[in-house]
Formats: structure tokens, sequence, C-alpha cells
């Protein structure tokens, strides 16, 4: 068994038997997609009584590299409104680029996109959502964001 698969075994067990509250695992069926669903525990008005779900892809390079992770659109679940948080899914975040250490984990990851929607006031888009949507690329691994906006 590969490193990796190790690594997230462990990870995947601790979701399920230590979940954070808000964050729970929809569908890990193998060590290269995963779907988590994540709530939004405070009252923010944006996000009252949604639950949005993530999309985690790993590489036999995890966790040296970070998975891709993004929202993704179904059944009952939307694309968050968030300063950060384009609208085909993909997310202006550090710890998921150049932020990221191989200390995190699925669940850290989780929390803090939780936290970042929990933070936030504006129910907004980034201001270049319709540019970005149109031209990005398919993986938002492969966008070099700027991270500048430490407010939101």
């Amino acid at each position: 068994m590969p490193g990796y698969t190790k690594r997230l075994g462990r990870e995947l067990s601790d979701l399920k038997t230590n979940p954070a509250v808000g964050i729970s695992v929809f569908q890990a069926d193998d060590f290269r997609i995963w779907l988590i669903d994540i709530q939004v525990m405070d009252n923010n008005p944006l996000y009252v009584g949604k639950t949005f779900r993530l999309q985690f892809r790993f590489t036999p390079t995890y966790p040296i590299e970070a998975p891709e992770v993004q929202f993704i659109r179904s059944l009952g679940r939307e694309v968050p409104m968030h300063p950060h948080i384009y609208s085909n899914g993909h997310i202006c975040l550090d710890v998921l680029g150049s932020g990221w250490s191989p200390i995190q984990t699925v669940g850290s990851v989780s929390m803090s996109i939780q936290s970042m929607l929990a933070g936030n006031d504006r129910n907004e888009r980034p201001p270049d959502d319709a540019r970005y949507v149109a031209s990005a690329p398919i993986s938002p691994k492969q966008t070099r964001f700027v991270y500048h906006d430490d407010n939101v």
C-alpha cells in the first residue's frame, strides 16, 4: 500500500470516528476523490440552513503536495457566495496553494474553509468572477492565485 493511501486511510477513519461539528464525509470510496459536506455552524445569515459540498482530489504526491479542493454543485448543494470563491467552485485560499503544509489534513482544510465562510459578511463573488470562470483551467491547482485580502 503506497504511503499516501495509508495516510488517507488514517484521515478517513478519524473523520468518521471524530467528525468536527458541521463537517461530514459524504463519499470516500477510494483514495482518489472524496466528497465532504460542510455547514457553517454559527448564525451567519448567508449560510444558515445550508450545506455545501467540497470535492477533494488526491494524487500519490499527497500529503507533500496539496489535494485539489473545490466546491461542487449537486442536488441540494450550491457553491457558496463568498469574495474568495468563484462561481465554478474554485477557492482562493492560501492553504490550498502556497500555504500548504504536509501537516494539513482533509479535516483541517475543511475546517479552514468552514471558518472562512463563518467570517464572511459579504454576499458577493470575487470581482473578476466572470472573466476567471470563462477562462479558468479545470483544476484550480493550475491557477496561481494572489493572496492579498485577509479581511474576509
